[in-house]
């Protein structure tokens, strides 16, 4: 645009400097004749109307002038005035001010990166660039595009042509094209705080059209601030934080992960290649189709999802912000999940830049939230009603964001793939899920080299032939030696010479790793003790810590699985009569709380509520949490004896399994730990103290009456009320009420049975000694006294979620008995049925989209009406069945047994009839295939069948 202003700086440059030395020229005029005196000098075009011409000089020079381009507007606008007598438009105004906030912005940019100032610091500039810059000169640039600017200068067309201007001339200085690209985009989003101080100290110069005030200024100035402190202290110290106690960082120690895609039903895409994980998220921020996508990382524990968000967090930081500014929020550390996910944010973000009721819907800021750990939600959020509510609020956000010119916001979640278990179908649909792998050769070899660096080569190559040694186990070699954080445990106890491989002798893969955090509690006890305390706790031996630290675990899961208050621990160790005597004559050797100390012995920090601490990586207190499970399992097969002040008999059991297990849902994490803990106890270097027969049996006359009601139902306090008063005494909450509390201590205990059924019918003595009815024990002729137990179990299971049942047992039915139960009109939908016995039971309309039913018995199952819909059927049993109008679409029935069957209006298409492991499906003359529909797009139908059925 032919700007006024410029043409008079376009006088003369002899009068103008001339007329520098006469009295009465002021300040502004000074100004002027510097800027003509520079462009001189810097063999500048004197006759342009840009300020941006300073581009066309080696890039050094605009750092190494010092030039303060926005006090120069500003004095170029007040000389304007001075000589013309007329007041400059509003596009006059910011077309020249824009330029200031622009060059002020890339100046910020050089003076942070030395090595990119070197890189391109004194490259001259191109014809290409000057033309470009005479182009910019003529724009066409009205008031209208002008307001647009001052409210967003990132989206304004001046953005759009300086950006032009400024990436062509970085990369005729040596970026490439994306190089380029990245940083214009970073220069015009931190262009706008330029912007709106230029605006503000222009004073007089842009009085008339209504600029901010010097306090509007300095509020927008105090976000920007609030969010530079923000970057510094909470996402830029986050990768130089210690792994664990020791004396290197994550950034010393940290690889990139690989991962790869998922479909919305959790399972791989074929043929889908691992990808690099940073670069899979940087390649959905930048592609402008998937700006409504979630970006969602999935991924079993210690598989480095948190380590991934904090450096990915800072990378995010050093490199796109202010394009994106990374915002990190520990969903563990939300007290409450809100009406609205933006409430959320604004109670979760503690800065500041969010405390505005407009932070979201500011257009110059736009945020990339990192929330990490999903299945570390509050009790609240977790219920089977709150995540997935959750998980749609995050949806729907995004698509907000998408739509929404003012937002532009973008979500990164991560969280472990089994808390999705059982709510798929209830999930937001914009989901773009990856799942973490565990490291391959390269990334193994990459990490060890980093170790290497830290702990020299000798140590380093001792790991490796441990791993390398034949008598190392598969698993240990080609499992767990690849998940970083078993990888650190393996190799930082073998560097102090605890890790003995005889131990892992014929372990499988959940006995090795239980021998892993079992000798990692030893090794910290014991070998890093000292180190960590420096303080004197002789007066409490190893055991006795060992003994404080599994009650920390159970506290911590029964918090929420995330942190729990000291005084809960200290209160419930009171219980403990040898531990209570040591605390208290330790207490009188030593100043500090002996409590406190002993806590921070294992991987334990202050938690983010007050007078709370939380373990450093969740898995620990869910080890610690199912050792002290084991120990009151046993102790309940001895009656009799005197343990921690009390005489277990069937009542104090009774209240030991509300006590213990009324609190949640225990997780296939905990219940993994805790069964191999009982069955292989001489692998965590225990006495074999359990009796699974008798401790079924007690299970089982627990579970007989709950399911009559008998313990909620008791006077004057019944068990679920007390449990529910020590919880909000203890957590100061009242998010479970005695309903919720009964269900979760009954659930959990049908959870126990049903794996000490597994484990019975695996083990030839015990057969027929453990075998767990669900819905009570069939009598002599065949039937169930109570077929429809499980049906009402379900019911009332909706007190903790509309799919109670469902996500807190679904996942545990595999090998279940459900032999001639009704279970009509239930949902079970993503339930593990894997080798259940469902043979006779009353199915109809019952829904098992997704279900894994692969080898399961549903002989002579009435399945009238139900929903089989991408359910596994692969091996299952379905002889004699009654699938009369069920739905079967892309359901896999490979290897599957219709012989006898009734299809008759079943509705099929797109599903599985064979595989070659499991063989083609099985049918018979008496199969009905009457009136099925979809037949003929079904995959892999056997050739027999075909002509049997008259297919083409």
């Amino acid at each position: 645009m032919a700007n006024r202003i410029w043409k008079l700086l376009n006088t003369d440059i002899k009068e103008l400097c001339s007329a520098e030395a006469a009295e009465g020229i002021g300040e502004a005029g000074k100004t002027a004749a510097e800027v003509a005196k520079m462009f001189k000098e810097q063999g500048l075009d004197n006759n342009s109307n840009l300020l941006l011409e300073v581009l066309n000089s080696p890039l050094a020079q605009v750092v190494g002038s010092g030039l303060p381009f926005i006090g120069i507007a500003a004095k170029l606008l007040a000389f304007f005035i001075e000589k013309a007598q007329q007041q400059p438009t509003l596009a006059e105004c910011i077309f020249l001010v824009s330029q200031a906030a622009y060059l002020e912005s890339f100046k910020e940019f050089l003076e942070q990166d030395a090595s990119l100032l070197n890189r391109i610091g004194q490259t001259p500039v191109s014809d290409k660039v000057q033309q470009l810059l005479k182009k910019l000169a003529d724009l066409e640039f009205s008031d209208k595009a002008a307001t647009k600017t001052v409210i967003c200068f990132g989206d304004s067309m001046l953005a759009t042509e300086f950006n032009l201007v400024l990436s062509q001339r970085l990369q005729q200085a040596g970026l490439n094209a994306d190089e380029a690209q990245i940083l214009t985009k970073r220069v015009a989003a931190n262009t706008h705080r330029y912007l709106i101080e230029a605006w503000a100290v222009s004073g007089d110069a842009m009085k008339h059209l209504g600029q901010p005030s010097i306090s509007e200024w300095r509020e927008e100035q105090e976000k920007y601030h609030s969010i530079d402190k923000y970057l510094q202290e909470q996402i830029a110290s986050l990768p130089l934080e210690p792994v664990f106690e020791e004396n290197f960082s994550f950034k010393d120690i940290y690889v990139p992960l690989e991962a790869k895609p998922i479909d919305a039903n959790g399972k791989p895409i074929n043929d889908a290649q691992a990808l690099d994980l940073e670069t899979w998220a940087k390649d959905l921020l930048a592609d402008e189709k998937k700006q409504n996508r979630v970006m969602f990382v999935e991924a079993g524990p210690g598989r480095g999802k948190s380590v991934f968000c904090r450096m990915f967090a800072d990378w995010v930081r050093q490199n796109l912000h202010p394009v994106w500014t990374p915002v990190l929020i520990r969903l563990r550390d939300i007290p409450k999940l809100q009406k609205s996910f933006r409430e959320t944010l604004k109670e979760a973000v503690n800065a500041g830049f969010a405390n505005d009721d407009g932070w979201l819907t500011d257009r110059n800021t736009r945020y990339l939230f990192f929330l990490d750990g999903f299945d570390e939600l509050l009790m609240e959020g977790r219920s089977s009603g709150g995540l997935d509510q959750f998980l749609k609020q995050v949806g729907q956000f995004q698509r907000d964001c998408d739509q929404n010119s003012e937002m532009g916001h973008r979500v990164l979640i991560t969280g472990r793939t089994l808390a999705l278990q059982g709510i798929e179908r209830q999930m937001a649909d914009n989901l773009e899920r990856v799942e973490i792998q565990v490291m391959d050769d390269r990334l193994q070899q990459q990490w060890l080299r980093k170790w290497e660096a830290q702990f020299g080569a000798e140590k380093t190559a001792g790991f490796q032939q441990f791993l390398q040694d034949k008598c190392c186990p598969e698993n240990v070699k080609s499992e767990l030696s690849r998940e970083p954080l078993l990888l650190y445990l393996l190799v930082a106890m073998h560097r102090d010479e605890t890790l003995k491989l005889e131990n892992f002798q014929g372990t499988n893969s959940t006995q090795a790793k239980i021998l892993i955090y079992n000798q990692a509690v030893n090794w910290v006890l014991t070998e890093q003790r000292s180190k960590l305390l420096n303080r004197n706790l002789t007066e409490l031996e190893t055991e006795d810590l060992r003994r404080i630290l599994t009650e920390a675990g159970l506290c911590v899961v029964q918090s929420g699985g995330e942190c729990a208050p000291v005084a809960m621990i200290e209160e419930r160790l009171r219980e403990d009569n040898s531990v209570k005597a040591l605390l208290e004559e330790a207490q009188k050797r030593i100043d500090d709380n002996p409590l406190r100390n002993a806590l921070a012995v294992f991987y334990l920090q202050q938690g983010s509520k007050e007078g709370s601490v939380e373990f450093v990586h969740k898995s620990f207190g869910e080890f610690l949490c199912a050792e002290r499970l084991k120990e009151s399992l046993e102790e309940w097969t001895e009656p009799g004896k005197k343990g921690r002040g009390f005489n277990t008999q069937d009542s104090q059991m009774d209240w030991e399994i509300y006590d213990l297990l009324g609190y949640g849902a225990l997780t296939e994490e905990i219940v993994e730990y805790l069964m191999g803990l009982l069955t292989t106890p001489a692998v965590a270097g225990k006495e074999s103290l359990f009796r699974p027969v008798e401790l079924f049996q007690r299970l089982e006359y627990f579970y007989l009456r709950w399911c009559e009601g008998e313990f909620i139902d008791m006077l004057p306090e019944s068990l679920p009320q007390k449990k529910m008063r020590l919880l909000r005494e203890q957590l100061k909450t009242q998010e479970l009420g005695q309903r919720q509390i009964d269900v979760y201590a009954g659930l959990n205990v049908m959870i126990l049975l049903l794996e000490l059924h597994r484990y019975g019918q695996e083990t030839p003595e015990f057969k027929d000694k453990m075998v767990f009815y669900p819905c009570g024990k069939p009598n002599a002729e065949g039937k169930l006294h109570d077929a429809k137990r499980l049906l009402r179990l379900m019911g009332y299971s909706c007190c903790i979620g509309y799919f109670g049942f469902l996500t807190t047992v679904g996942r545990f039915l595999s090998g279940a008995d459900l032999s001639r139960a009704n279970l009509s009109g239930a949902d079970l939908h993503g339930a593990n049925l894997s080798g259940a016995d469902l043979s006779g039971a009353f199915l109809h309309s019952l829904f098992l989209i997704h279900a894994n039913l692969s080898g399961a018995n549903l002989s002579d199952a009435y399945l009238y009406d139900a929903n089989l819909s991408r359910a596994n059927l692969s091996g299952a049993n379905l002889s004699g069945a009654n699938l009369n109008g069920a739905n079967l679409s892309r359901a896999n029935l490979s290897g599957a047994n219709l012989s006898g069957a009734n299809l008759s209006g079943a509705k099929l298409g797109d599903e599985n009839l064979s595989d070659r492991p499991l063989g083609d499906v099985k049918w018979n003359e008496n199969t009905n295939w009457e009136n099925v529909r979809g037949l003929d797009t079904a995959l892999d139908v056997p050739e027999a069948l075909r002509r049997q059925l008259g297919m083409q």
